[in-house]
């Protein structure tokens, strides 16, 4: 008995020894997250205030990390966007259930590795190349690949800071594919997925307008996710709820098998 004991001890051991193996030399798959307030994540935010609320499907998991405002990497957990978005208070946003979402449909596609970016209020001219913004991104993006791994898609969210004002609105198609080749260019990953979402709360006078360009986008690898009807919180038609942020993960999980 002794020595079958010892023998299905060490069968054990090894098994998760190559497990852990595995997982350990698996790949990095690194997300960039830019945008402005809704991909920050405003969910559970009242009065400036966040609730603490964590749905199940946002809870952390030692394989998903988020490059943190030092730049080091740490385990993930809500709010995803503290200390990079500090216009205002950060709340649930869509990357943690996101990544979950990828986990559960593939378990095994190495450590995830999301990189917050986005910034509450901010215009597509505040993200042109060569802006602070734009700069900050590609350095975040460059330090997340120094230990290895691999970019796997942008998630981009924003749009309403430009609904407000006619001739932004009019030239955001335009402006939205130059930030696109721009930095796939600097990247140096010119087919490099992006999986963007066209608005979901009527935030301007010129809402539509900046829909419309959203989804009439046709780039390579360019994929663009219809959040409207999707829930905004009471008294408060910018910004959506925490299901609803839920929700959009998941729907940008769609959108990455299917590329």
């Amino acid at each position: 008995m002794f020595p079958s004991m010892i023998f299905m001890f060490l069968a054990a051991f090894q098994f998760h020894t190559f497990e852990f193996l595995v997982f350990a030399t698996n790949e990095k798959s690194i997300f960039i997250l830019a945008g402005q307030s809704n991909m920050a994540g405003r969910g559970g935010v009242r009065n400036g205030t966040w609730d603490g609320c964590v749905p199940h499907e946002c809870r952390p998991d030692p394989r998903i990390l988020r490059l943190n405002p030092k730049l080091m990497w740490e385990e993930a957990h809500e709010p995803l966007h503290k200390g990079i978005d500090t216009t205002k208070p950060c709340g649930v946003g869509p990357g943690m259930s996101f990544a979950n979402s990828v986990l559960e449909r593939d378990p095994c596609p190495g450590v995830i590795g999301l990189v917050p970016c986005a910034s509450g209020g901010t215009n597509i001219t505040e993200w042109k190349r060569g802006s602070d913004l734009y700069n900050r991104l590609l350095e975040r993006a460059n330090v997340a690949l120094r230990d290895g791994g691999k970019i796997r898609a942008i998630l981009w969210y924003q749009g309403e800071s430009d609904s407000a004002d006619e001739t932004r609105a009019k030239m955001y198609k335009k402006r939205l594919i130059e930030f696109f080749l721009d930095i796939r260019r600097d990247l140096a990953s010119p087919a490099l997925p992006i999986i963007q979402v066209a608005l979901a709360s009527n935030a301007g006078l010129y809402y539509e307008v900046v829909r419309k360009a959203q989804l009439e986008i046709k780039l390579p690898n360019v994929i663009c996710i219809d959040a409207k009807g999707l829930e905004v919180k009471e008294n408060d038609t910018l910004h959506l709820t925490t299901s609803a942020q839920v929700h959009l993960g998941k729907m940008f999980a769609d959108a990455f098998f299917r590329i």
